[in-house]
């Protein structure tokens, strides 16, 4: 059957095991998360666009006068969505050329008086500039959200030489344990900053948000028990393989990325069983990293071989995560040339995001639609490939091939 034929993950994740979640359950996730990041505090939410909403609404109580938030105009639809649910206005920056980051002139003219923060975005596992962000902020009197979601584990070194965890060089950090960000609570955020007087309003943000939902929290808890017997290739087909090619077949390229629309935000207490789940995954998180980091090193060095293809990486002061490899093409035409026969075939490749910002059907009419032509042109022109440990020789020799068939 189709729907039991291998399946490969689009993201290397952390596979679970099932003595993770064993009693006792009394983890503290937050604490231990902190302290292997090298943080002295973290705030434990439901999710990463819960704790993108959290640090919003703490930041407008700091600065109540400024209603606009930077954004990269390629990224996650579901960051803009937690602008809008704070009230707060989204500033659409375009990037730098074949780059998901900020363009310097461009965020240089998105700052004014009236910018709370700049949402600086370590994406696809890749790490931005955030002391750019930093700069421009303290020109105009905002503060620096540093997004994570896909990049846990990630570390930069600072200027004294150290290297330091993503998170800590903005005003905010905000992490994502989601499925495909490798460490995984099923659902789960994490927020950290430095300054006292952040942290308090973060606090009072989150118990203001928060909400009582017990239901709720017993579901999570079920879908990372599915997680942990799912998340193999003899399996995935079911869950994720299946949904995939009934979108593609559809032509529904936002569903079949994973960006449909979501009905609001949840916002609860992660309970003692996933928090003890995720303790147990963190003790063996470096080393997956490390495992990662070793498979894209081997993976980069095929695909350089294609002339005309390039594989977003890290400069020498980063050490970014290899969940999974951000590929860019040429042109739109060679992309989907090379998604046409990879994208549905269960070999891990995929599109990372559906649209710039502005071009997904949910968001139209909600936030501002100026040219955007490097944003746009990075959403048409990239694929993502899986790192997974699954992925074999023959396997990769496919998606090699469909490549530089593409390319040519």
């Amino acid at each position: 059957m189709t729907l039991l034929r291998a399946e490969l993950p689009p993201t290397a994740g952390l596979p679970a095991r099932w003595r993770d979640f064993a009693p006792p359950w009394q983890h503290d996730f937050a604490a231990q998360a902190a302290a292997w990041l090298g943080a002295d505090w973290a705030l434990l939410t439901s999710s990463g666009t819960a704790a993108l909403w959290i640090a919003l609404a703490a930041l407008r109580t700091l600065a109540p006068q400024r209603r606009r938030v930077v954004l990269p105009a390629y990224t996650c639809p579901l960051v803009a969505e937690a602008v809008l649910r704070a009230g707060l206005t989204p500033r659409l920056c375009d990037t730098r050329p074949g780059h998901f980051d900020f363009d310097p002139g461009q965020l240089a003219d998105c700052c004014d008086a009236d910018t709370l923060a700049i949402v600086s975005t370590h994406l696809a596992g890749r790490v931005a500039d955030v002391a750019l962000a930093r700069r421009l902020a303290a020109s105009c009197g905002a503060f620096v959200i540093e997004d994570g979601a896909q990049a846990f584990g990630a570390q930069a070194k600072g200027a004294d030489g150290a290297w330091r965890s993503l998170g800590l060089a903005g005003d905010i950090g905000v992490y994502s344990f989601s499925v495909g960000k490798g460490l995984t609570l099923y659902e789960g955020g994490l927020l950290l900053a430095r300054d006292a007087r952040v942290r308090n309003a973060l606090g009072d943000a989150e118990r203001s948000l928060r909400r009582h939902a017990p239901l709720l929290e017993l579901r999570r808890c079920a879908e990372l028990l599915g997680y942990a017997a799912l998340y193999r290739p003899r399996t995935l087909g079911l869950v994720y393989g299946a949904p995939l090619r009934r979108a593609l077949a559809r032509g529904d390229v936002v569903a079949a990325v994973g960006d449909s629309p979501r009905r609001g935000i949840p916002l609860h207490r992660v309970g003692a069983f996933r928090q003890s789940a995720g303790a147990r995954g963190l003790a063996r998180y470096r080393a997956h990293l490390q495992a990662a980091r070793d498979r894209a090193a081997a993976l980069r060095a095929h695909l350089l071989t294609l002339p005309g293809l390039h594989v977003l990486a890290d400069a020498d002061d980063q050490h970014g995560i290899w969940m999974f490899l951000l590929l860019h093409l040429p042109s739109a035409a060679a992309r989907d040339r090379a998604l046409a026969p990879l994208w549905g075939a269960g070999l891990g490749v995929t599109r990372l995001f559906a649209h710039a910002l502005p071009d997904y059907p949910q968001l139209r009419g909600r936030i501002e639609s100026p040219a955007l032509p490097q944003a746009r042109a990075f959403a048409a022109r990239t694929l993502a490939l899986g790192n997974s440990h699954w992925l074999r020789p023959q396997a990769m020799a496919r998606v090699l091939a469909a490549l530089r068939a593409a390319l040519n």
